[in-house]
């Protein structure tokens, strides 16, 4: 029977029935309160919905976001369920639990009896779903809890024996179309994509335990989150012969390991087959429990970016969401090709998987790569410091006998050496994004070990390291343009080296190992000082074509003379090049054949290797990578551009957000002449000029103790306000032409020029351009809210206006940092003498003041 809930009318006329009786014994104060009580407690109960009918054996129930309604006649079937008032599961089945042997099926669906509903409160209790046959007998309990926000379903079973089941759901979910939803977003961080599951029965498996529907059109969204208590919990999304979405939940108390390759068993996407993606699982007599919990969301209000000025935000938001982690094949594999690759390799030398990160902001993405980079440090670096380049779910891309079980391998076109700095750099990246020193200094020995491991491959001492090959005609690659014979000392790899030793000293500086920092710094100038000098005088700086070659070999030749465009970008947006004359014309001569090509983004390089050069099939040019767009070096483009012209930069953001309205970017690269998608892969590089603008345009930089805001934009994106998430912190950044800001709910600094930021819920820390220690720190009164305008920060004089919203003036206690050791300065407070004050031997002074709503300009003046 249902359970009735007073309504909020009848309630208000017993309230008012009650005050006339009594109210010269009830005072007016105590009727109010009791008032807004009970107004209360009915617009909680309202929420809250259930109803049976027992006639017709269909449950409904749920709250303000989600409804569902339970058939219990002969089955256990939750038939239907909307999510913010759309409906998304409806029809014969719904959600349940179903367990596939090798001799027969059985589900919920199938009840040998009506299962018995148990109503108290806000919870039903569904028990006696029993299901089987001769051979086992199935009986499970489900215990459904609804609250304001969420629905949990506590499924309880028992089995008569131990049993192998091909395939497990406990339970599936089969929403009404593959269409619901865009795609789920994993606890990793990693996202089942809808829109390549491409044929009937297209099935991707993934180890999660959290799945976060979602559906930029609608808005809508839904979280799944699974509570397994000592298990191994897997998931699997499947396309189905009625183009329903199938989502099954697995666990297990043993290692869930894919079913597929034979030998392998790492491959987590299957084509167009009704296999299950895992391998069977021992399922043990008695009883097991699984909890999920179900919540609804507005897709917008969770993943919204904000507001974008000049450019379409539907399609950056896009990109990011979707293109930028296909990459994430499960949980501690992380790459660059996707999961629907047909074997699924990761790149290992590729230094912008957590550069990504950065713009794709989502905190279980830098946890999840986290727990990756653990793996990679513990499986994929070989004792003597050399690290795998490849990891794929079969081992065919792999030199003879040069692999290892878990999948990781030196692949078949040559020894790719810039899988060693890369791996530290990715290392380093996502450090500055999460500031997690304790898990850094796990990864201290591994990378010292890889870093070293290549640096002893400078055997004549010049600052460069040496591939392992000496002549192009040994035909082996050495970096990730990998059939591009690039041999002895190698301009791609050593920027990339170069990057690496940078990031990587700076950490050793802040775990205390200045030897190692000083070592690493001396070994990046030395060789930064090498690649700078003429190819006459054994550099890579090539006088006649104006721009940095691919390669030396060791007989002094020079390869690779054709403009090659990641190593030139590399060059100046890693700081190689600080030749104001080099970079322009780098730039300007790339810009210039762009615009005769009509190129809508960078190829790999802008003319034909030599002959010779390359494996014979990219000849004659354009072909692969001689001379084919592939967009994983745009974010180094944009950084390029973006300090010298970034009018440049954003028209290149513009043509790739174009590109994806055409096609969505779903490909591995694009041809030279007819700029068409080619391919059997889509790569996650494609989203990295979208990476380079929140970069290197909206100046976006967590790092490891500020939030640093280093924008280049132009007038058309002038106006521009992101919504950004740094360690828990809401930010909003607002960026206008020479007027930025960083804020959150209690505190915002306004600069014109580059600065950090960093907060707590009692201090505000301001870092003036990118230094790494505060300029000025202000201790407040919790959650007092106080606004910091910079006005002028140098040398003689410092200067800002504060303001607040606080109703009472609060105590504000600032601390001025950098300035000359034990001077004298003076403050002044809206050009008026407040204090006069003599800075410490550390070059700080601190004074108090108050907070006020009345902007107030402050004063820090050298005597």
């Amino acid at each position: 029977m249902p359970i009735l809930v007073l309504s909020p009318t009848i309630y208000i006329w017993k309230i008012i029935y009650i005050y006339n009786m009594y109210k010269k014994q009830l005072p007016f104060r105590i009727f109010i309160i009791v008032f807004l009580i009970g107004i209360s407690c009915i617009t909680y109960a309202q929420t809250i919905t259930i109803t049976n009918n027992a006639n017709t054996k269909k449950l409904s129930f749920g709250n303000a976001k989600i409804k569902a309604i339970l058939d219990y006649n002969k089955q256990a079937n939750i038939a239907f369920l909307s999510v913010n008032g759309t409906p998304v599961i409806q029809g014969d089945a719904g959600i349940y639990s179903a367990i596939k042997t090798k001799k027969t099926s059985y589900s919920s669906l199938h009840c040998l009896k009506d299962p018995v509903i148990k109503i108290s409160a806000n919870t039903i209790t569904i028990t006696g779903i029993s299901y089987g046959d001769k051979d086992i007998s199935i009986t499970e309990n489900w215990i459904i809890t609804i609250s304001n926000n969420t629905i949990k379903l506590n499924m309880q079973r028992s089995l008569s024996k131990e049993i192998v089941a091909e395939e497990i759901a406990s339970p599936v979910f089969m929403f009404s179309n593959i269409n619901t939803w865009e795609g789920a977003f994993q606890d990793y961080g990693g996202l089942a994509w809808f829109y390549l599951f491409n044929k009937k029965d297209d099935t991707y498996g993934v180890h999660s335990s959290a799945a976060s529907f979602w559906n930029s059109k609608t808005g809508n969204g839904l979280d799944v989150t699974v509570d397994a208590p000592g298990k191994e919990v897997a998931m699997s999304y499947s396309r189905t012969a009625k183009d329903e979405l199938a989502f099954k939940i697995l666990t297990s108390t043993n290692k869930i390991i894919p079913r597929l390759d034979s030998g392998t068993n790492r491959r987590r996407f299957l084509r167009d087959t009704i296999t299950d993606v895992w391998s069977p699982v021992k399922l043990n007599a008695g009883q097991s429990v699984i909890s999920i919990s179900m919540d609804a969301f507005n897709f917008n209000e969770k993943y919204g970016r904000g507001k974008f000025a000049g450019l379409n935000g539907e399609q950056v938001s896009a990109v990011l969401n979707t293109i930028a982690r296909i990459g994430v094949i499960d949980k501690d594999h992380f790459g660059g090709n996707s999961w629907h690759t047909p074997y699924g390799p990761i790149c290992l030398h590729e230094q912008y998987i957590a550069q990504m990160g950065l713009a794709i902001n989502d905190n279980n993405y830098l946890k999840g790569y986290q727990q990756c980079l653990d793996f990679y440090r513990d499986n994929a670096i070989k004792s003597d410091g050399r690290v795998w380049p490849r990891w794929a779910y079969t081992n065919e891309d792999a030199m003879p006998g040069a692999f290892t079980g878990k999948g990781f391998y030196e692949a078949q076109w040559g020894y790719l050496l810039d899988s060693n700095p890369d791996l530290v750099t990715n290392v380093a990246e996502l450090y500055e994004q999460t500031g997690d020193t304790d898990w850094v200094k796990t990864h201290q020995l591994s990378c010292e070990k890889a870093l070293d491991w290549i640096l002893k491959r400078d055997s004549n001492n010049n600052g460069l390291v040496e591939m392992m090959t000496d002549s192009m005609q040994q035909k082996r690659g050495s970096d990730w343009i990998d059939i591009i014979w690039a041999s002895y000392e190698n301009a791609f790899v050593n920027a990339k080296l170069y990057h690496a030793l940078v990031l990587w000293a700076s950490i050793e500086k802040q775990l205390g190992n200045t030897s190692k920092a000083n070592y690493y710094n001396a070994f990046a100038q030395k060789l930064k000082t090498s690649f700078n000098k003429p190819t006459s005088q054994g550099g890579f700086w090539d006088e006649e074509k104006k721009c940095y070659v691919h390669w030396r070999e060791k007989d002094g030749s020079i390869h690779g003379r054709n403009m090659v465009t990641p190593v030139n970008f590399m060059a100046i947006g890693y700081g190689i090049c600080d030749d104001v004359e080099r970079t322009k014309i780098i730039l300007d001569n790339i810009e210039t054949q762009m615009k005769k090509e009509h190129l809508f983004i960078w190829p790999l390089c802008m003319f034909s290797y030599a002959n010779g050069e390359g494996n014979d099939w990219q000849f004659p040019f354009p072909n692969y990578e001689n001379g084919d767009i592939f967009l994983s070096w745009g974010a180094l483009g944009v950084k390029a551009y973006a300090s010298y012209k970034p009018e440049i930069a954003v028209k290149y953001v513009k043509n790739v957000l174009a590109q994806y309205a055409k096609d969505g970017l779903a490909f591995q690269r694009y041809g030279r002449a007819e700029q068409d998608g080619r391919g059997d892969d889509i790569l996650s590089g494609n989203s990295l000029t979208v990476v380079g603008l929140y970069q290197s345009i909206y100046g976006i930089n967590p790092l490891f103790n500020r939030f640093y805001l280093d924008p280049h934009i132009t007038n058309e994106l002038a106006g521009t306000e992101l919504k950004y998430n740094y360690r828990n912190q809401k930010l909003t950044i607002s960026l206008d032409i020479n007027k930025y800001a960083v804020s959150n709910n209690q505190f915002k600094i306004t600069d014109s020029k580059d600065f950090g930021f960093f907060s707590t819920a009692n201090e505000l820390l301001y870092f003036h351009g990118n230094t790494e220690n505060a300029s000025l720190k202000v201790n407040t009164k919790a959650k007092s809210n106080l606004s910091l305008d910079i006005k002028m920060w140098n040398n003689d004089m410092r200067s800002w206006t504060q303001s607040s919203t606080d109703v009472n003036a609060e105590k504000l206690i600032y601390k001025v940092n950098d300035l000359a050791a034990n001077n004298f300065y003076t403050i002044n407070i809206d050009h008026t003498l407040f204090e006069k004050i003599k800075s410490d031997n550390t070059g700080s002074l601190v004074f108090n003041y108050r907070s006020a709503k009345v902007p107030e300009e402050i004063e820090v003046l050298k005597k």
